[in-house]
């Protein structure tokens, strides 16, 4: 029997198929998310969803039968991103769960689970209880009585066109110019609901958007190239094709589509932060026309310095949090923010529950390109204000004896140092270009993650290097770096 606790991570289920997550090990989830999230909500029901991958019909199919033999209702809402299982959590009012490993390779799946309204569920927030229930149910100790309320009803109902319409509510493209678009779906759920939010295929009026279609079959074997536009590899076939259909820009979501990432028309990737600071903006500006007075807006620790400078320009106040959903989600729902963002191309919407869809922030971009004549690459630079370095892995085994270092460094120089996710250091002040970085360490590998962003590419490397070096502990030129996506 295989230890939970090897692939229920912090924020969800990842785990190879069938020798991890197994049909019986979905029941078992099923039967413990029921009785540790589900019934203690009062909602009466769970809403279940899954991708393309061809285990995830029989494993959401395993989960939503443990659900009900507690006695509790089950909407199969079948094909969806992830967002659009969000959505179904949020409008039915009801926890939710949605089988996906997102870009993970063919051999596995997973579980992403959420309370009614599309409330996380992870470590610190119920995660744990399911995986420790299911575990036990697993092992066979013992069995939990049966429902007093007898087995619950599972029954299909499709809410594409409801997901599609409630987005384009959000953001209205009446008023763009006609817009060609290439989008690559990476044979993921894109390839549903592209056609659906940006097409007719929902049975919604045609936008002024011509769309080319990459990869927009439904295949969970992944055959053109991961679904994980994270990796600049997977950006390369989108590049081309921008370029030879002289797009407007390009699209890309990654496998269960929640993350959207853009290319402009010159083939060249736009930053998640610079997404987050344009849509922020937008955001900040329909709060306010909507009669917000105190408006906020939630980023990461290594989104970019100009995020939180665009969030001021408009008026609004920049909250900086931990980096993952969870974190973000928490401090969302705390503060009331219209807006979230991470370097990752994650965006998270108050308007939709607080969770993230990159739907939404592709509807974004589109009618800010749309509703004005310049080029998107130009559009973006206003947003694009400083050079980052990406994240830069190194394997470290003495990681506290390295932020040690680090620390030290810092002091020597008169940088200011905060530990909010690992350990960020800004340059001293007005008497050198501006510089910061953060080293953080993987919560499932012995890896420090460094990020660096300056006022410019020569202190940018500059910088990079000096910390590298501290990190792995030789000299290190911009040549020996390896990225990884996270």
């Amino acid at each position: 029997m295989p230890r939970l606790s090897d692939f229920v991570k912090a924020y969800d289920v990842r785990g190879l198929v069938p020798e991890q997550l197994s049909n019986e090990v979905a029941h078992a989830l099923g039967v413990a998310f029921a009785e540790v999230v589900a019934r203690p909500d009062g909602k009466g029901g769970v809403v279940i969803g899954h991708d393309m991958r061809p285990s995830s019909p029989p494993l959401s199919a395993a989960f939503a039968d443990g659900v009900a033999e507690r006695g509790l209702d089950v909407t199969m809402v079948g094909l969806c991103s992830t967002d659009g299982l969000y959505y179904a959590s949020g409008a039915l009012d009801v926890p939710g769960a949605m089988f996906t490993a997102s870009h993970n390779p063919a051999s596995y799946n997973g579980i992403k689970l959420c309370r009614a309204g599309a409330k996380p569920v992870g470590q610190d927030t119920g995660l744990v209880e399911v995986r420790d229930l299911a575990q036990w149910l697993l092992d066979g100790r013992s069995g939990l009585p049966a429902s007093p309320s007898g087995r619950g009803t599972v029954e299909a109902r499709d809410l594409l066109a409801d997901y599609s319409a409630f987005l384009r509510g959000l953001v209205d493209l009446s008023g763009s110019r006609r817009l060609r678009v290439v989008v690559d779906a990476g044979n993921g759920m894109g390839g549903l609901t592209v056609p659906a939010v940006l097409g007719t295929a929902a049975g919604l009026p045609a936008l002024p958007l011509e769309i080319i279609p990459l990869y927009f079959e439904l295949d969970g074997t992944f055959p053109n190239h991961e679904a994980n536009p994270l990796d600049p590899a997977n950006l390369v076939d989108l590049q081309h094709a921008v370029r030879e259909h002289r797009a407007d820009l390009g699209l890309a979501f990654d496998g269960d589509a929640d993350r959207c990432f853009v290319i402009d028309a010159d083939g060249e990737p736009v930053s998640p932060s610079a997404i987050t600071g344009l849509v922020a903006a937008r955001e900040i500006r329909r709060a306010r026309a909507g009669g917000d007075r105190a408006v906020a807006v939630v980023h990461n620790v290594i989104t970019s310095a100009a995020v939180a400078e665009v969030v001021r320009e408009n008026g609004a106040t920049p909250i900086r949090t931990r980096v993952g959903h969870s974190f973000i989600k928490a401090e969302m729902a705390r503060s009331g923010a219209v807006f979230g963002g991470e370097h990752s191309a994650h965006y998270y919407f108050r308007d939709f529950w607080f969770a993230d869809t990159g739907m939404l922030a592709a509807l974004h971009v589109l009618a800010a390109l749309g509703e004005q004549g310049r080029p998107l690459a130009e559009l973006a630079r206003g947003y694009e204000r400083y050079v980052a370095s990406g994240e830069l892995n190194s394997t470290v085994i003495d990681q506290d004896g390295v932020l040690e270092r680090i620390r030290a460094w810092a002091v020597v120089r008169g940088a200011s140092v905060d530990e909010l996710d690992g350990v960020t250091v800004s340059s001293a002040g007005p008497t050198e270009s501006m510089w910061w970085f953060n080293v953080r360490a993987s919560n499932t590998e012995p890896l420090l993650r460094l990020n660096v962003e300056a006022a410019d590419r020569e202190t940018m490397a500059r910088v990079r290097d000096e910390l590298l070096e501290l990190i792995r502990g030789k000299a290190t030129s911009a040549g020996d770096q390896q990225e990884r996506p996270e």
